[in-house]
């Protein structure tokens, strides 16, 4: 079996990776720039990917394919990039099928990084031998994605479950930058949003928070206590509409807030007491691939894209 190509383009960093049978065989960190056009990073791309193949003995050109994560809605037809969300704004006049053929004579695959990073937990981490499950990524954004019989949920139009983080949470809520949409889940509870409500709390010049650099919920005064529990019910919701939106039996929490331990206990509480699950309780674990969720999951894609209709579990 040949190795696939990986890239995970994020907001801050781009990671890109060589994957073969669910392993990253080498990777590499590079800043994303993302306030750049991508076709002013695709040369890099394409040089760094050369190294990497090189330094395990392969030429790019005999690689199997290529596999993409992106932070965007990709049509699930053409793969073409149909929005941008602030980020590689030039992206959706790109056609990156044509660029990998072009420069490399290999297929290539694009796919959410939400959904992507779900693939890689299906077939590698936490949401192995479960072929109906759901998964939030709780980060600077929220991000949600679907397998519903063995098959990632795309939709008709490529954003089926893959905008949870927008669903409306707080009817009374401002209107989010992001979306448009009023009182959205990452408009009320992401990292992202921290600062903005942390400085609406009465008691915010006298919490710890006021020193830290960074926002995060851990300062364990009142004030971090209760932005804490306010997302706590947010994400909750959140992880509880999907599961009664898409029947499944599990559910995965991750990003680097789901680390926390008393993220998904929480989770997994306001589920079994609010979501209606007649059947049984559904699981609720946290993610097991943490970074490499993405890059493991673009092996799926990738193989996906080198014409295998029904692309066989990867060995992990």
């Amino acid at each position: 079996m040949k190795p696939i190509l990986a890239a995970d383009l994020g907001g801050t960093l781009i990671k890109l990776g060589v994957v073969l049978n669910g392993r990253v065989l080498v990777q590499k960190v590079i800043p994303a720039r993302s306030d750049e056009p991508l076709a002013e990073r695709l040369p890099e791309l394409e040089h760094e990917w050369e190294l990497l193949a090189k330094s395990i003995g392969f030429m790019v050109a005999a690689c199997g394919g290529i596999g993409i994560s992106f932070p965007s809605i990709m049509d699930p037809v053409s793969g073409r990039i149909l929005t941008h969300f602030g980020k590689y704004v030039d992206a959706p006049g790109i056609d990156l099928k044509e660029w990998a053929w072009s420069r490399f004579g290999i297929p290539l695959s694009i796919e959410n990084d939400a959904r992507a990073a779900l693939i890689g937990e299906w077939q590698c981490g936490a949401g192995r031998g479960c072929d109906d499950l759901v998964m939030v990524t709780l980060g600077t954004g929220i991000g949600t994605a679907a397998i519903c019989g063995g098959q990632p949920f795309r939709g008709a139009h490529g954003q089926a479950c893959g905008v949870g983080g927008h669903f409306t949470l707080n009817h009374d809520g401002e209107i989010c930058e992001v979306c448009g949409n009023i009182g959205c889940a990452e408009h009320e509870a992401s990292t992202a949003a921290l600062p903005r409500l942390a400085r609406r709390e009465p008691d915010f010049a006298a919490s710890a928070l006021v020193d830290e650099a960074k926002l995060d919920y851990a300062a364990g005064d009142a004030c971090a206590i209760r932005l804490r529990d306010d997302a706590l019910r947010i994400w909750g919701a959140t992880a509880a509409n999907l599961v009664l939106a898409y029947d499944v039996s599990r559910v995965i929490i991750g990003g680097g807030i789901a680390e926390a331990p008393e993220v998904v206990p929480a989770i997994r509480e306001h589920i079994h007491r609010h979501a209606i699950s007649p059947w049984g309780k559904v699981e609720v674990v946290k993610s097991e691939l943490g970074d490499a969720a993405a890059l493991l999951g673009c092996e799926w894609i990738g193989r996906h894209a080198a014409g295998f209709h029904a692309p066989a579990a990867v060995s992990c």
